[in-house]
Formats: structure tokens, C-alpha cells, sequence
């Protein structure tokens, strides 16, 4: 595995341990400010799990070109 690779993996998996923080903050009794900080930064945090699927996707495309 190239090194731009496994350092996208590994930011993957972090933004992953970050997002389950939040979904347990969403889990939780509900307390209106913290549940809607904790729904945005979910959010934020998924379309940058989604953009790091397909810098990814990219790097297996690049991978079977070279």
C-alpha cells in the first residue's frame, strides 16, 4: 500500500472516531445546543468521510494505471 494511501486511511478511520463522538452526543438525552452542535459537526464531518471514500477510490484507480 503507497504511503498517500495509508495516511488516507488512517485520517479515514479518525474522522470515523470523530463522528461516533458526535452520534453519541445525538444518542444521548436530548439538550437542544449541544444536540445541534453535535448534528452539524456530524454532518461536516460525513462529507468529509465521503471526500476521503473518493480521494480512496482514486488512489486504487491510480494504483491499477500504474
Amino acid at each position: 500500500m503507497s504511503e498517500r494511501l495509508e495516511t488516507l486511511n488512517k485520517a479515514r478511520a479518525r474522522m470515523i472516531e470523530d463522528r461516533d463522538a458526535h452520534a453519541k452526543v445525538l444518542a444521548a438525552p436530548f439538550d437542544r445546543d449541544r444536540a445541534e452542535r453535535a448534528r452539524n459537526k456530524f454532518i461536516e464531518i460525513q462529507m468529509l468521510i465521503d471526500a476521503l471514500d473518493r480521494a480512496i477510490s482514486g488512489e486504487g484507480a491510480v494504483a491499477l494505471k500504474g
